[in-house]
């Protein structure tokens, strides 16, 4: 039922009945390693090229999460997901592979909500039993279609995020009544923001207001505030993004603690890592979401989390031709019944 001008209130609240989340060797190392179904010695995964190893990633974690479900394939009505590269070819590919009814979706980094907002409007209106939706990423495929590839050995300035390579795929159902399954309760499309801003080694602070007015949107349409939640984590905005969406977010007196407001980008990896302001990538909230943070719920952590995947809606081209940086960013709740 739509709430307000831009939200979604899911009355029959979908559940989250599992996930699948794979990563690379650089994860491996993180902060958040265990909460991994499958880790990655090397960036190739077997493959010849970046972008084949990115569609394994979302092959890994697509059929991971099925398995976990204790579910077949031909159960499942949709798969809805997507990615960074050139026409989201390694989650086409994945889908070939999968041969699941596709709805391929670019988002950027807001893509992991983006598809789990669509896939709970889908079940909420009886539209499905069952849809795999999740996001990915790949660091050396990013990097080579959106900066310089990694053998060129570019140097970036403080503000640079480091892409995760990483795949977070959740198998979202009917009810299931199983009080230890997570459920989605609403959501907030965003809004288009552009700041003006043109550096591409920026992200995050390009990213921020979309967070900060999606954020205020999602209070102002379901009557919340702050209150309300346990967590409410944004997508990758990174360590200058962080800072810059708190900001925003106190001149429209939605003040949060540094306890109650947090980053998928900055919780991934160990402080000691070169990430310069973090992580990002479409597989950065769709790994800490559908791994450590729903693996947090079911401890009892946390009770209810919004969620606000962010992305920037840039292309190499747009920036060759000195386009500003065009973001979104699109919030789900989750609770546990």
């Amino acid at each position: 039922m739509l709430k307000g001008k831009q939200s979604w209130l899911f009355e029959s609240q979908p559940s989250i009945i599992s996930t699948g989340v794979s990563g690379g060797p650089f994860e491996a190392n993180g902060n958040l390693a265990n909460d991994f179904d499958i880790l990655h010695e090397d960036l190739w995964m077997g493959q010849d090229s970046y972008e084949k190893a990115h569609r394994v990633l979302i092959e890994e974690a697509a059929q991971t999460a099925i398995q976990k479900g204790n579910l077949q394939k031909d159960q499942f009505q949709f798969f809805i997901a997507g990615d960074l590269i050139n026409q989201i070819t390694p989650t086409s590919f994945a889908a070939r592979t999968l041969q699941l009814p596709y709805m391929g979706l670019f988002g950027a980094c807001s893509t992991s909500m983006e598809g789990l907002a669509l896939a709970s409007f889908l079940i909420n209106y009886q539209g499905a039993n069952y849809i795999l939706t999740g996001a990915a990423s790949h660091n050396a495929a990013a990097e080579k279609q959106f900066r310089y590839p990694t053998e060129y050995g570019g140097q970036k300035p403080p503000t640079a995020q480091w892409t995760v390579t990483g795949a977070g795929v959740a198998v979202l159902a009917k009810n299931s009544g199983n009080a230890a399954d997570p459920v989605t309760t609403s959501a907030t499309i965003g809004k288009v923001i552009d700041m003006g801003i043109t550096d591409p080694f920026n992200m995050g602070g390009a990213m921020a207001p979309a967070a900060a007015d999606t954020i205020t949107a999602h209070f102002n349409d379901l009557g919340r505030n702050a209150d309300y939640y346990d967590l409410i984590v944004t997508g990758d905005l990174g360590r200058i993004g962080h800072e810059t969406a708190m900001e925003l977010l106190g001149k429209s007196n939605i003040n949060l603690t540094e306890e109650k407001f947090k980053d998928c980008g900055m919780l991934i990896y160990k402080s000691d890592q070169p990430v310069q302001a973090g992580a990002s990538g479409a597989g950065c909230s769709a790994s800490v979401v559908y791994g450590h943070l729903l693996n947090e719920m079911k401890k009892g952590t946390y009770k209810k989390i919004l969620v606000v995947a962010t992305g920037a809606l840039l292309s190499p081209l747009s920036f060759q031709q000195g386009e500003s940086i065009p973001c979104i960013a699109h919030a789900v709740s989750i609770e546990m019944p």
